[in-house]
């Protein structure tokens, strides 16, 4: 196989799932796909650093943090909302797991997700929307909502959980790493 299709086949896998990583650090749309698609030409030009014997996702997503910790740099930390390395990694580490679910494209266990939120509570897929889609801060949540600042947490954390045992249940192959 050709290093362009090569590429062509790992970018349309991993496009999704970098641009959900940049927006889940980054919350700024229009500049996490100004650097999604600057990780996908660094990608390319290094490409033939890129072992095939290694996943391409974390590879990929590596891209991706260094130009946002680059990005970070050069907007300096008054301007922007930025989530510091410690917490990129932890978001990396999620991708990581999500990956090892059972499923044939991300866009299959995006739809167990889907299914997954569907089962929870109001308040909390309420708060988890507001928090991951959103970008809101547990305190801006839960003055949208007229709750607490605690309940808030606690929705997102039993949110969390049941969640992940909801995408166990439905992707039973996909043991977590």
């Amino acid at each position: 196989m050709q290093p362009r299709d090569l590429f062509e086949i790992l970018t349309r896998e991993h496009i999704d799932s970098v641009r959900a990583f940049l927006l889940a650090s980054l919350r700024d749309r229009v500049a996490a796909e100004d650097l999604v698609q600057e990780t996908f030409l660094v990608a390319w030009k290094i490409l033939e650093r890129y072992d095939r014997k290694l996943p391409f996702g974390p590879w990929v997503r590596g891209i991706a943090g260094k130009l946002l910790l680059n990005h970070r740099r050069r907007m300096g930390r008054s301007r922007v909302h930025f989530l510091d390395e410690e917490v990129l990694m932890r978001i990396d580490d999620g991708f990581r797991e999500f990956a090892t679910l059972h499923g044939d494209t991300f866009d299959e266990k995006l739809d167990a997700l889907r299914d997954c939120l569907g089962n929870l509570s109001g308040p909390q897929r309420e708060s988890i929307k507001l928090h991951y889609e959103h970008g809101m801060h547990c305190k801006q949540i839960a003055e949208k909502l007229g709750i607490g600042f605690e309940a808030v947490k606690k929705h997102l954390q039993r949110g969390r959980a049941m969640l992940q045992r909801c995408l166990r249940s439905k992707l039973p192959e996909g043991e977590v790493a």
